[in-house]
């Protein structure tokens, strides 16, 4: 609140007079609050300092500090073609959703509520809300771009790169109303290393299915938060089984799973099987069936694959790191190469069959609850490094697009 100091105060009554005296006595002479040498004022101006702060989870508090401007120059010069801008964005959009369920719970609609005030700043509306019928939660939200909104700050056309639709999927939310359920997905997903049995994989794989109908895969954006990420990466592989590419969003995304580590000493049993046959020459019509379904699937992964996911990671985070572990020929020389030279032939190997964009940060947080947070991909300090080599989880996760999957869980209700 602006305090006018040019024109002289009027005088103070009697009452005021000794109001402003005990105030001082309390504050101690000369004292500082808010900024603002004490007296009268003062209790004033930290009154309005308590009001500005506002609630935590409010936009203008725990936000993005120094968006560019909404004006007619996004027409011209694009935000969105800015890849940090756009983490920025879609980590918002997966904020919105969590605060749609918070408001819900506290019963506030979209006047009063927290959630609306992290998507319009970006000229967006929420047309719809995924919400689990087993307890009425809401997980997700597909927001569009406002076209109404826009005009008014004279943006007349939709920018470049900006989609005209967003699946915004939200993680774990560790509130009584919902807890019960998201821990259901979660232990489903360390099981079966699956969640296509979920009534939120259906509802997630419809309400994407009608936003591309609408709008075109190239226009439709899908963005996922922890066990979000795990909904949103399924999904789209989904669609991407049949041909439909969307651009994904993967913030913190789960690699841990029970199915993984017994696939992982599957993997390390064979490893060792194929150390002790290793001295045996064999020919093409000599290996084993299993060793030529692997070649010919990683030849049909670089022929045919047009997907390509962007992956988030924290490495202080043991939820998602382990998509940041590269593959075992990447870390094994059997030829007497070193290890810096096979990480480049592995580089140069990849550098022109990119299978996905892993982002790892480089002066992120090191706490496990603030490394597995949201917060941390809207931030202006933020520096991310993209990974080059070979990731084993990664390449496991797509491999499934263009191979025979096995059975998924049954669905539960």
């Amino acid at each position: 609140m602006a305090i006018d100091l040019t024109p002289p105060p009027p005088p103070l009554d009697e009452e005021v007079a000794e109001a402003a005296v005990e105030v001082k006595k309390e504050e101690g002479e000369g004292g500082e609050v808010g900024g603002v040498l004490c007296g009268g004022e003062a209790v004033v101006v930290a009154a309005a300092d308590a009001e500005v702060e506002g609630h935590p989870y409010d936009f203008h508090v725990s936000g993005p500090r120094n968006l560019p401007p909404p004006n007619w120059r996004e027409i011209i010069r694009s935000s969105w073609k800015d890849p940090n801008y756009k983490r920025m964005v879609m980590a918002c959009f997966i904020q919105a959703v969590y605060l749609l369920e918070l408001d819900r719970q506290d019963q506030k609609g979209e006047e009063d509520g927290l959630a609306p005030k992290w998507w319009k700043p970006f000229k967006y509306k929420v047309t719809q809300t995924l919400v689990d019928e087993r307890d009425g939660s809401i997980y997700g939200a597909v927001l569009e771009w406002d076209r109404s909104s826009a005009l008014s700050d004279l943006i007349l056309i939709r920018p470049s790169g900006a989609p005209r639709a967003v699946l915004a999927l939200r993680g774990t939310l560790l509130q009584k109303p919902t807890i019960k359920r998201d821990l259901q997905d979660d232990l489903r997903f360390l099981v079966w290393e699956s969640l296509k049995g979920s009534v939120r994989f259906i509802g997630a794989l419809e309400a994407l299915k009608t936003a591309v109908e609408r709008f075109g895969s190239a226009n439709v954006s899908v963005a996922g938060h922890s066990l979000g990420a795990g909904f949103a990466l399924q999904v789209c592989k989904e669609l991407a089984k049949q041909g439909v590419f969307v651009e994904c969003h993967l913030f913190n995304p789960p690699s841990v799973s029970l199915a993984m580590g017994v696939r992982s000493m599957s993997e390390k049993a064979s490893y060792l099987w194929k150390k002790v046959k290793a001295s045996l020459p064999l020919t093409e019509e000599a290996l084993p069936d299993s060793t030529k379904e692997e070649g010919s699937a990683k030849k049909k992964l670089r022929a045919d694959k047009k997907w390509v996911p962007h992956l988030y990671v924290n490495n202080s985070d043991y939820i998602c790191c382990h998509y940041n572990a590269p593959s075992c020929s990447t870390t094994t020389a059997t030829d007497g190469s070193s290890d810096e030279k096979l990480q480049q032939r592995k580089a140069s190997e990849i550098a022109g069959d990119v299978v996905a964009k892993l982002f790892v940060t480089s002066k992120g947080p090191q706490k496990f609850l603030e490394a597995h947070g949201l917060e941390q991909w809207w931030s202006d300090g933020m520096e991310l490094q993209l990974a080059v080599y070979d990731s084993k989880l990664i390449h496991r996760q797509l491999k499934s697009l263009y191979t025979a999957t096995a059975p998924s869980p049954p669905a539960t209700s």
